[in-house]
């Protein structure tokens, strides 16, 4: 499909235009979310070692009860395409892209100004600096190619609607998870106080099924509030910067090819960025 927007002769001329200098997402180790953990749990283990007690926290069956329970009633209520896909994006919690959105936004107002001025064809100059970021570069590909604004819109808003659907999947698995292992660690309390019951004659058997009584909520809590619920915080906080980035572009897209002063994109632009991240592309 093609629209009837004039991109004008002058777009051939591609030998001077400026640099649109798309930044490339820096990938990295999230060393907050693992200083996190770590710092908690250590906090739990410090708590643990004060004082003397010869008590043992660590029980294997409390261990497999919460884990390995958690894991199994989470999935059972996701299908198998759905724990595919969500595994994909639970990686964003610990290693996750880095980006710094006002020179995202300056890069998009480049390309609607060089647009304006020298037409969309022009454009194509720009192929391989816009690759940094590929919905951005599929974005600029599409107004290039002369697709109107209804189809540019249908189509960018479709791969966001499902990206977020992707991205809603993975973080609901994760706080089902955190509800889940509480509760796990309950089934566990109430097996180990079944075996006391049913061992009260033998004293030596109570110890041991007290332990896993206690134990196995124990491990719930920890799993669910200290880990799991913080990575679904984490997770959602990365896909809402993940989206930004493909509102941003989809703006930038139909305000080109609508044609639209370059001054009235900016205005759009820094209504989606945090007012720390807004642009003064025109003084």
């Amino acid at each position: 499909m093609t629209s009837d927007v004039n991109v004008g002769p002058q777009a051939q001329d591609t030998a001077k235009l400026p640099d649109v200098n798309v930044p490339r997402p820096h990938y990295s180790i999230d060393f907050v979310t693992i200083g996190g953990l770590v710092l908690s749990i250590g906090l739990i283990a410090a708590a643990i070692m004060t004082g003397e007690s010869n008590a043992s926290f660590f029980n294997f069956p409390s261990v497999l009860i919460v884990l390995f329970g958690t894991l199994t009633a989470t999935a059972i209520a996701f299908s198998s395409q759905e724990l595919m896909n969500s595994g994909k994006v639970l990686g964003l919690t610990l290693y996750r892209p880095t980006r710094t959105y006002k020179r995202i936004a300056t890069s998009l107002m480049s390309l609607a100004v060089i647009a304006r001025k020298r037409g969309i064809l022009a454009l194509s100059a720009y192929e391989n600096q816009t690759r940094n970021e590929p919905f951005m570069a599929k974005a600029v590909q599409l107004v290039v190619d002369g697709f109107n604004a209804e189809d540019i819109e249908r189509i960018l808003k479709d791969e966001i609607d499902k990206d977020i659907e992707r991205d809603t999947r993975a973080i609901s698995m994760l706080k089902r998870g955190s509800e889940i292992a509480p509760a796990m660690g309950l089934i566990g309390t109430l097996v180990g106080l079944v075996k006391m019951l049913a061992d009260l004659e033998d004293p030596e058997k109570i110890g041991p099924a007290m332990a896993l009584a206690l134990l196995t909520t124990f491990y719930g809590a920890i799993l669910g509030t200290v880990v799991l619920a913080p990575m679904a915080a984490k997770l959602e906080k990365a896909s809402e910067d993940n989206i930004l980035v493909k509102r941003l572009s989809l703006k930038a897209a139909l305000s080109i090819i609508k044609q639209e002063n370059p001054r009235n994109l900016e205005m759009l632009l820094n209504a989606e960025l945090p007012p720390s991240e807004r642009i003064v592309y025109f003084d």
